[in-house]
């Protein structure tokens, strides 16, 4: 038998503890309507036995034994129909079919089981109930004259009798049981879609671990790109004013100025980019609030834009060729085509190639030659960074190098769509190349 709704616990899987019932209440309950179902029967079998003309003990012990089946109504529904289907004969056990009814009506046994045995009492108890009124009326002192029990009166009253035994007791349970059904649905349902959200919530932590790994990147890439290059052209002055300054000391006072006006720079863009992150921590209020590193991002770039007045463009590229040669570089700058404006993503871009490229060359080929070429064409911009071996009469400057640079120079390229390729040359160089689309970060 196919455990019902009925004795079910609330999350919806077999009872336990009490048999098959789910809660001490339920238990408390078929227990109450048992015994009350079990006094019934003793007393109408006192008039079954009476009929029957057997004694009254058996009859009362027959009764008692038949109604306290109903405290299985809940594991066994059709045992309690099938019994109260079989006292219905002995007129007793009235208590223990309307309940019958209504548990099997409201348990997961199929609907053609239900229907045969709601009929079977029904036909059971309407015959019953034909035979007692039958008997009764002709036993009452009724003119027959004017009115004959044996027409329309019997069968009529008997079947109003028994739908209204039977019916309600079969539509409240199938009601019931749709209700449990529904909520067992809904249940599972809230179940499914809690499961859904924890997976989406998973998803969504995993994302913005992923968007904080990036954003942490970026930051680290602008500020590379605002402080690593003119610190390392001071550092490059600092190493020449260093080996000069006994020999020839114009030159010194030279390169000492150049190490100030670069580190006043680099002062300026470090000044600039914590303003704009200060401002993100500090809206109104004056309260600090944590800052997004969304945001955080958001203002390195911003600050790495306004490193200048107008933001790395390509149009600063011979003053950055220039620090470069002031540093004691040979630089090479060809620019090919006809120059125009582009969208400031792809200026910034082609402005942060070169410069890292040059830092490279300040970092790892001391003394080497190097030649710049930049590129208009019809719809993108190349440039081209290329140095030749490093010069060995040349003191290297030491410089740190966190081996990043070529990374953030890929990244910023293919961001925008472009192509970016670097390795060495076959006269023991350096070449770095990017291709950026014209109409990117338009």
């Amino acid at each position: 038998m196919t455990a019902t709704g009925a004795h079910q616990d609330a999350a919806g899987g077999p009872a336990r503890g009490w048999l098959w019932w789910g809660r001490r209440r339920s238990a408390v309950l078929d227990v109450g309507l048992g015994l009350v179902s079990a006094l019934e029967c003793a007393l109408e079998g006192i008039g079954f036995a009476e009929r029957a003309a057997v004694p009254v003990p058996v009859g009362v012990l027959f009764g008692l034994s038949a109604g306290f089946v109903l405290v299985l109504r809940r594991r066994w529904p059709i045992v309690v129909v099938l019994v109260s289907i079989a006292t219905t004969p002995a007129e007793m056990g009235y208590l223990m079919g309307i309940v019958g009814l209504y548990s099997l009506a409201a348990s997961e046994v199929p609907r053609r089981i239900t229907a045969l045995l709601a009929g079977m009492s029904t036909v059971a108890v309407f015959l019953v109930t034909v035979v007692r009124l039958r008997q009764d009326v002709m036993q009452a002192d009724v003119d027959q004259r004017d009115f004959d029990p044996s027409g329309w009166y019997v069968p009529v009253v008997s079947l109003f009798m028994t739908l209204g035994l039977n019916a309600p007791p079969v539509l409240f349970g199938l009601y019931i049981g749709a209700r449990r059904r529904l909520m067992e649905s809904l249940r599972e349902r809230a179940d499914s879609l809690e499961q859904e959200l924890s997976l989406l919530a998973d998803r969504a932590e995993q994302r913005a671990q992923w968007a904080r790994q990036e954003e942490r990147t970026r930051i680290a890439r602008e500020m590379h790109d605002v402080v690593a290059h003119r610190v390392s052209l001071m550092v490059v002055h600092a190493a020449a004013l260093q080996a000069v300054a006994l020999k020839d000391p114009q030159k010194a006072v030279r390169n000492a100025a150049l190490v100030g006006d670069m580190g006043r720079q680099a002062l300026t863009e470090l000044r600039e980019m914590l303003g704009v992150l200060r401002e993100e921590e500090a809206p109104s209020g004056g309260a600090p609030v944590p800052v997004p590193l969304a945001a955080v991002g958001r203002a390195a770039a911003a600050a790495a834009e306004a490193a200048s007045e107008d933001g790395p463009c390509l149009d600063a590229l011979e003053e950055l060729v220039e620090q470069s040669r002031q540093a004691g570089v040979v630089v090479e700058l060809m620019v090919l085509g006809e120059a125009r404006a582009y969208a400031a993503a792809v200026e910034q871009t082609a402005y942060r190639v070169v410069q890292e490229a040059l830092t490279n060359v300040h970092k790892h080929a001391a003394g080497a030659k190097v030649v710049v070429r930049l590129a208009h064409r019809e719809a993108e911009v190349a440039m081209q960074v290329e140095n030749g071996p490093s010069d060995a009469a040349v003191a290297d400057a030491h410089l740190p190098s966190g081996g990043n640079g070529l990374v953030g120079m890929r990244e910023r390229v293919h961001r925008l769509g472009g192509v970016f390729v670097s390795g060495p040359t076959d006269a023991g160089g350096f070449r770095v190349s990017a291709v950026l689309p014209s109409a990117a970060g338009e």
